[in-house]
């Protein structure tokens, strides 16, 4: 059964369904928080026990991009995806994949149903 909360992402991602890529790609790379960490030295969580969830939480807390990371990547890698992306982990973004893809079309003829 899928979360609702998944749902609720899914229909919160459609402000940016007609963002080209490219835009999305260069706001994420110039705002994005994680763009930062790695400048600063060791990542403050390395020493952590955490799950995924709360990782991917931690790493996006307070960026102001995470929507824009999160559209990027579903558009990018699809159910492929790995890492952390827009504050979600791996198996709660494969889990919002079909979810995402029934919104609809994309800009740059991204994947519709």
């Amino acid at each position: 059964m899928t979360d609702l909360w998944l749902v609720g992402v899914a229909w919160r991602l459609d402000r940016l369904r007609w963002v080209p890529r490219g835009a999305l790609a260069r706001l994420v790379r110039r705002d994005g928080l994680c763009m930062w960490e790695w400048e600063s030295g060791e990542p403050v969580w390395q020493s952590e026990s955490l799950t995924d969830r709360k990782l991917a939480a931690l790493l996006c807390s307070g960026c102001p991009v995470q929507d824009e990371c999160l559209e990027l990547e579903l558009r990018t890698a699809g159910v492929d995806t790995v890492g952390v992306w827009g504050a979600l982990c791996e198996a709660d973004r494969r889990e919002l994949y079909p979810l995402w893809l029934q919104r609809g079309e994309r800009a740059d003829g991204g994947p519709a149903l």
